[in-house]
């Protein structure tokens, strides 16, 4: 067992304090005891993840520090990733979501975590989806994601939470129509925080105006305030109905999220030959790396939403080379990102599905397995945990 794995599942805050450090780091051990911690847990589905997101000023870490306190109530653990800014200077993050949470620092029921984004966009920070995979592997009933203030392009969050909740305030006016084209439309709730101050009702009667041209299901409006932990009982009732929602059977109204192709592994005997004819194409390199577990040299090219994925075997014993004595240059396999690999890892295993290694990091840090080909029909095949980078 990891050694992550083991203190984690012993209760150590420390050692989950250290491996969250180490999953933003991205250290492979520490990636691989995500998938580990996963598998032992029984259950990959335990966590409700919730997005908290929406504009600069809406009171955002009030409302979570709010919404922890009222889960603690329940006797409900919780973890808080608190997604700051990156300090220019330091590298680290800023507005330092931990002091002003401070208050639970002496409760064993919460962890907190601020994170820097580390320039990347979308409010998140690359570690992020790492970091709930984590949280929520570990035990934790609610992992509360509090994104950077956003505006109308940064909307990542929605493809990582089961639940987003845009917090909006009074005085926004105009501005509700003005982001509809980006945070508005990921939301499964809206609160409208600062409830007692002017203009709270006409924010209500603008979203349910906006809404009222919208198909599908409509998303709750919810009042809070959350200085005074008002409407906040609301607010959780609303995130279980969505999660629940949510977690019906797929059908018309409830469609499921299917797994995308993310890249097709192609055996070469000469990577920068092949690299050159790629970039013939039109095709660049984004990332390059050898894969010491692997014995393989890795290209990565990006081809619209998918990649293709050049391997070059760094040794004689490399299973590419095997491939490659086998069967020439040529498509190795055909990688999907999975929403939960965990959950599809143990489905396989139910089904009697061959897999030919332990859930671990590849190139690039995200958690992959392979199955067999005799399981897939002739095709070896990748599943890739999905993660926001």
């Amino acid at each position: 067992m990891n050694h992550w794995t083991r203190k984690i599942r012993e209760g150590d805050a420390r050692a989950l304090a250290r491996a969250s450090t180490a999953v933003e780091n991205r250290d492979p051990e520490a990636l691989a005891a995500i998938a580990e911690l996963a598998e032992l847990s029984g259950d990959p589905n335990h966590a409700r993840i919730v997005g908290i997101t929406g504009p600069p000023g809406a009171g955002k870490s009030t409302l979570v520090d709010a919404l922890a306190r009222a889960l603690r109530e329940q006797a409900k653990t919780v973890a808080i990733l608190a997604v700051d800014p990156t300090s220019r200077r330091t590298g680290g993050a800023i507005l330092g979501d931990r002091i002003r949470m401070q208050d639970h620092h002496a409760d064993p029921g919460i962890f907190i975590r601020s994170m820097a984004t580390r320039g990347s966009t979308g409010g998140l920070a690359r570690a992020t989806a790492d970091m709930a995979r984590l949280m929520a592997a570990s035990g934790k009933d609610y992992v509360i994601i509090e994104t950077v203030g956003v505006g109308q392009d940064e909307i990542a969050i929605a493809s990582l939470a089961q639940v987003t909740v845009v917090v909006l305030v009074p005085g926004m006016g105009d501005d509700v129509q003005a982001i509809k084209a980006g945070i508005m439309e990921i939301a499964d709730i809206f609160a409208i925080n600062k409830a007692d101050q002017p203009g709270a009702e006409r924010v209500v009667s603008e979203l349910q105006a906006m809404l009222s041209l919208a198909d599908g299901p409509k998303p709750d409006i919810v009042r809070t305030i959350a200085t005074e932990g008002t409407g906040v009982d609301e607010l959780l009732a609303a995130i279980d109905k969505a999660a629940l929602g949510k977690a019906l059977p797929a059908g018309p109204s409830h469609p499921s999220r299917t797994p995308q192709i993310d890249h097709l592994g192609i055996a070469v005997q000469n990577l920068e030959q092949a690299i050159a004819f790629y970039q013939s194409i039109g095709l660049a390199v984004a990332h390059r790396e050898t894969v010491p577990w692997e014995k393989v040299h890795v290209a990565m090219l990006p081809a619209g939403d998918s990649r293709i994925e050049l391997l070059e075997p760094s040794a004689a014993d490399s299973p590419i080379s095997k491939f490659l004595e086998k069967r020439g240059a040529g498509l190795h396999h055909v990688a999907l990102r999975v929403p939960d690999l965990a959950a599809a890892v143990a489905r396989l295993r139910a089904s009697g599905a061959r897999l030919l290694n332990e859930p671990r990091p590849g190139a690039g840090g995200p958690i992959y397995v392979f199955v067999h080909p005799a399981s897939t029909g002739g095709v070896l095949l990748e599943l890739i945990q999905e993660s926001v980078s």
